[in-house]
């Protein structure tokens, strides 16, 4: 027993002196490395801690010249410099050798990944016509996920269906066109991302003009897509669309999609946080087409919010443009309703009468900008999300029917009191007036807006106070909210804000 207790004893402490030499051996060979001297120096890059606290306040700019100083200052600064990458799509972005291999070499470090692909000129695609006949053809896409085996001795497959229409694309359209459609280059691509956190999707520079007709923009949103749900992103939980064209959806939808699978909704459900900016649809046009095609932009931007619903805890919307009908409450808004002859008619009884109304089960922040509602589609929502939401802001939205005291009359059943009418607050944007009157040197006075009448102003105030509210509203017990990065994003204003409580008041430079 003694004999074994000695021997493992002994193993121990020969484990112990190999660890202890392999460690000294380890700091000379960094010393060599990082061509240091300065014992001061080595200690404090050894210590974790301090090492990453200077490489995060590193600027990023002194990044990639920090990189070039020796070895392991590259190894310990690359995540911090590769934590965010942007790619802006052109023709050789994933085809171009040098490209995909930098890609594959710092792709583990991409925290954010923002696709940018602007709409323009190169992005327009023309209709197909036939040389001979001049005839329009119609072109029914097909992704092709797995690049086609060349086999000895026999016919490549055509990449377009059909080797007609396979000449007719690569002749009249650009090559832009070719590389949006290239899965299985965005496949390649997007699996060396494997520790992707948040995907940023922009699509700016709509025309609607081109409304009803696909461009290289779509097909490059159903590559993506599909090398998306390909990809190993265990990670993904942030998705935002800052901004997207109303049809982008469609491309977007994991079931609704081209090249879609059962298996492909599992990718997306692992989303917690999704941000959208969406152009505008037009309800109001006097055409029918275009007012057809706005509300089917709407059908498709309910099937995708219904799709992600039930993992979402975080909830930004906002309209681009023109005022839009609320996204969260689209099964009340009259325009996507049946309409009176077809729910009397006898074959459509018994039948679901317009889109189910969406249940965000886990959500617990929502934000909604720029659209226009009633009162009792907030009401309606606020109560059927009681148990989860903690906080939600409506900024510039306008009521159609009833006023504010209706729409968060369910305020008072959660707090149990009605103290929050008493701290509501108005926020309205007002001129600034320099004073003729002289003040201390160097220092000029603002004032508020010069009224003739400021009874007639209140008024005017209180008319509005009904139609507009925009402010943080939050449970009792929960903390203030801190002001959010997204305003500096949409370019928060140069001019001077006014809080009014029930009267006017001016406001001084201080």
């Amino acid at each position: 027993m003694d004999d074994v207790s000695t021997l493992l004893c002994r193993r121990i402490c020969d484990s112990f002196l190999t660890s202890t030499a392999t460690r000294s051996n380890s700091a000379v060979g960094l010393c060599n490395l990082v061509l240091s001297t300065s014992s001061s120096f080595l200690r404090f890059w050894l210590n974790e801690s301090c090492r990453e606290n200077l490489l995060a306040h590193t600027d990023q700019e002194d990044l990639p010249n920090l990189r070039l100083v020796c070895h392991d200052f590259s190894t310990k600064a690359a995540p911090y410099l590769f934590e965010y990458l942007t790619v802006t799509f052109k023709s050789s972005t994933f085809t171009k050798p040098a490209r995909v291999e930098a890609l594959r070499t710092v792709g583990h470090h991409v925290k954010t990944l923002t696709f940018h692909m602007p709409h323009g000129p190169e992005t327009f695609l023309p209709p197909i016509v036939d040389p001979t006949t001049g005839e329009e053809k119609q072109f029914l896409y097909e992704p092709q996920v797995v690049a086609p085996v060349q086999v000895p001795g026999q016919d490549r497959r055509p990449k377009y269906g059909s080797q007609e229409m396979t000449d007719l694309l690569v002749q009249q359209y650009p090559p832009l066109f070719h590389a949006a459609t290239n899965v299985p280059s965005f496949v390649a691509a997007m699996s060396h991302l494997v520790t992707l956190e948040h995907l940023k999707i922009s699509c700016p520079g709509f025309d609607r003009t081109a409304l009803y007709r696909r461009n290289a923009v779509d097909y490059a949103l159903i590559s993506l897509r599909i090398a998306i749900e390909r990809a190993p992103m265990f990670n993904l939980s942030t998705l935002s669309l800052l901004p997207i064209h109303p049809g982008g959806l469609l491309y977007l939808h994991p079931m609704h999609g081209f090249g879609s699978t059962p298996s492909s909704a599992k990718r997306w459900a692992q989303i917690r946080r999704l941000n959208i900016c969406m152009e505008s649809v037009h309800m109001s046009s006097n055409s029918m087409r275009s007012r057809l095609q706005s509300l089917e932009h709407l059908r498709i931007l309910h099937a995708y919010l219904r799709t992600l619903s039930r993992g979402l805890t975080r909830l930004f919307f906002r309209w681009k443009g023109e005022r839009g009908p609320s996204p969260l409450s689209l099964d009340r808004e009259p325009c996507m309703l049946p309409i009176e002859e077809e729910c009397m008619h006898p074959s459509m009884r018994g039948q679901v009468r317009g889109p189910r109304p969406l249940k965000f089960t886990r959500l617990r922040y929502m934000e909604l900008e720029n659209a226009v509602m009633d009162s009792v589609q907030i009401s309606d929502f606020i109560s059927k999300h009681k148990r989860t939401l903690v906080e939600f802001m409506f900024e510039d939205v306008k009521l159609r029917q009833g006023n504010w005291d209706d729409a968060l009359e369910p305020l008072t059943t959660i707090a149990g009191n009605d103290n929050w009418k008493r701290r509501q607050e108005e926020v309205m944007d007002v001129p600034i007036i320099l004073s003729p009157i002289e003040g201390p040197p160097g220092e000029p006075r603002i004032l508020g807006p010069l009224l003739a009448d400021e009874e007639e102003e209140e008024e005017e105030v209180k008319g509005k106070k009904g139609l507009t509210f925009s402010r943080w509203l939050s449970k009792p017990h929960m903390p203030p909210v801190k002001k959010s990065a997204k305003e500096s994003f949409w370019g928060g204003g140069e001019h001077m804000k006014r809080f009014l409580r029930g009267s006017i008041f001016p406001i001084r430079a201080r």
